[in-house]
C-alpha cells in the first residue's frame, strides 16, 4: 500500500476542486481525500460542507454511514476478510477469528507495529474460491489459517505473494 500524505488543507482544497463541478460530488471527493491522506481527517469535514453547501452534520453522516471511509490512518497493509455467504460457508468466520488472534487486533483496528489494519467486507467476488481475502489490492482465494499466516509474513517482509 502506498504511503499516505500528511494532512494538508491546500492539497485537500485542490482535490475538492477536481470534483467541484460534477453532480453528486461528495462521494468522489471523499474517495479522493481518503486516497491521498489514508482517511477522512476531521478538518476535511468543514471544507467539504463549504464546498458543497451542505451542513457539517450531513457530511459527517455520509462519512460515518459508509464503512469504507476511515477516520484514522490505516496500517501499511489492509487485510480485508470476506464475510459473504459463500465465504461464511467455507470457514470465513473461523478465518476472521484466526486473523484477529494472529494480529492481536479486532475488526477496524491496526496492529501495534502499524503493519496491518484488519477489516471485513461483504463480498470480494471470489465466491468460487472461498474463503477469500484482499491484502491491499491483491485478492487471494481458498485461504486457510496457515496460508493467511504465510501471506501476512510475506507482506510484513515486503514480499507480497
Amino acid at each position: 500500500m502506498a504511503d499516505r500524505a500528511p494532512w494538508s488543507e491546500d492539497r485537500a482544497r485542490s482535490i475538492l476542486s477536481e470534483f467541484q463541478d460534477i453532480r453528486g460530488a461528495l462521494l468522489p471527493m471523499l474517495h479522493g481525500l481518503q486516497e491521498e491522506f489514508g482517511c477522512i481527517d476531521d478538518p476535511a469535514i468543514p471544507l467539504l460542507a463549504d464546498a458543497l453547501n451542505l451542513s457539517q452534520a450531513e457530511v459527517h453522516g455520509v462519512v460515518s454511514f459508509y464503512e469504507d471511509f476511515r477516520k484514522t490512518r490505516p496500517g501499511r497493509h489492509v487485510l480485508k476478510v470476506c464475510r459473504a455467504e459463500a465465504c461464511q460457508s467455507m470457514g470465513a468466520e473461523a478465518l476472521l477469528a484466526h486473523a484477529k488472534s494472529h494480529l492481536s487486533v479486532d475488526r477496524g483496528e491496526t496492529t501495534a507495529d502499524g503493519a496491518f489494519t484488519l477489516e471485513t467486507v461483504f463480498c470480494l467476488g471470489n465466491c468460487a474460491l472461498s474463503p477469500a481475502v484482499l491484502i491491499d489490492e491483491d485478492l487471494f482465494g481458498r485461504v486457510s489459517p496457515d496460508r493467511l499466516d504465510a501471506l501476512l509474513a510475506d507482506y510484513r517482509e515486503g514480499v507480497p505473494a
